[in-house]
């Protein structure tokens, strides 16, 4: 397996993994618009990072994430906003791969930390995160006002 930054080469596959992310969560398991994909991780100002997980040609997961500023005092944090693993390679190291090299990325970009939330009512998710020694924090209401 090989995690690896996507390219704009990588619009189609994504498009398809955001739609089976979309289903995932009980949503339309519509692709994402390609232009809006090629926008948002290639254009001028790069909303996110895409990493996806490789076994030879077959594309196991996603994960995205974006740099936040300031975390603490003057320093930048690695904010996980997307964690997917394709059903059929749940279960083989590949999640835990993805946070090894998002641990890689902060280091290499001097965030001081990863963030990330996760659904309340999804357990599998909750259970692999503590597996890994994350605790979750109190603290913190979230917000979301849509346009």
């Amino acid at each position: 397996m090989l995690i690896e930054q996507a390219t704009e080469q990588d619009v189609d596959v994504i498009s398809v993994i955001l739609g089976e992310i979309e289903a995932y969560y009980g949503g339309e398991p519509a692709p994402g618009n390609p232009a809006q994909i090629r926008a948002a991780l290639f254009g001028v100002r790069p909303a996110a990072t895409v990493l996806l997980a490789r076994d030879g040609e077959q594309v196991l997961g996603l994960a995205s994430y974006s740099l936040l500023w300031p975390a603490a005092g003057a320093d930048t944090s690695l904010y996980l906003k997307e964690l997917y693993v394709r059903k059929a390679a749940r279960r083989r190291g590949v999640a835990g791969a993805f946070m090894e090299q998002l641990k890689v990325e902060a280091a290499a970009t001097g965030c001081s930390r990863v963030e990330w939330t996760a659904d309340r009512d999804n357990p599998p998710a909750l259970e692999f995160y503590k597996a890994l020694g994350a605790e979750p924090r109190d603290g913190k209401v979230f917000y979301r006002l849509e346009q």
